[in-house]
């Protein structure tokens, strides 16, 4: 059988059977990957607890008919076992995964896996609440999947900002002119925030005040569902108390 070896990180996992899983993972050169873990739910399991969500594993696989098998998962980064020890990472955690599901495809892509490792290891080393690590992730995640959102000039005229009213629809700030009727409008702080958070600016994210922590998340939120057409199931469950 051919087989090949690849990083993943886990997105899912679902029962097959008495014994076994099927793990999908995103993988670093392999794009999405859904295959068979045999007897993972077994006590005994060699690898069980290295292909659970969120953990970053080197695999082997070899590749069947409908399914990839797993032969072989070496643990590069326990961050679900250390996440899932704070409530607020962990809720932070299932959102991203399950992002990271949504907006990409078996072709993959090595930004959004590169972007998913690094945000889940910050979140196991407690590097930022985990409310900041999310909203960044997902300004990230959206732009690099193409929907990049203005927090600057019009994303309708490309006039210069600044502008205080976003609509996710139009992909960002837009300047009053353009704007439809009953849309909200932010403060400077929560502009420089989501900037401060797409950027990755984190000494300016953290010297953020709580109420523009709080308006930047509903803004994050409302822009990546409308970008996805879904709802995150997760979203809700995130605790954002700074």
């Amino acid at each position: 059988m051919p087989t090949y070896r690849d990083e993943a990180v886990v997105l899912r996992t679902h029962k097959l059977g008495e014994a076994d899983r099927i793990v999908t993972m995103l993988t670093r050169q392999h794009g999405k990957v859904r295959a068979v873990a045999k007897g993972v739910r077994r006590t005994g399991s060699r690898f069980g607890s290295r292909l659970e969500p969120m953990m970053v594993a080197d695999i082997q696989c070899y590749i069947g008919r409908s399914l990839d098998i797993v032969q072989q998962a070496e643990t590069l980064g326990s961050y679900g076992a250390d996440i899932s020890d704070d409530y607020s990472s962990y809720t932070a955690g299932s959102v991203m995964i399950e992002t990271a599901d949504k907006v990409t495809d078996d072709s993959g892509s090595l930004q959004q896996y590169l972007l998913l490792v690094g945000a889940l290891r910050s979140l196991s080393r407690r590097e930022h609440h985990p409310s900041l690590t999310l909203d960044s992730y997902l300004l990230r995640c959206l732009s690099i999947a193409g929907w990049a959102p203005s927090f600057d000039i019009c994303a309708v005229t490309g006039a210069p900002g600044p502008h205080t009213v976003f609509v996710p629809q139009l992909g960002g700030v837009v300047a009053d002119e353009v704007a439809p009727p009953g849309s909200p409008r932010l403060d400077a702080a929560t502009l420089a925030l989501l900037g401060a958070l797409l950027e990755g600016r984190w000494e300016d994210a953290e010297a953020a005040e709580d109420r523009s922590r709080a308006q930047a998340s509903g803004i994050v939120a409302a822009y990546a569902q409308f970008h996805l057409e879904r709802t995150l199931r997760s979203l809700p469950h995130v605790e954002r108390t700074a």
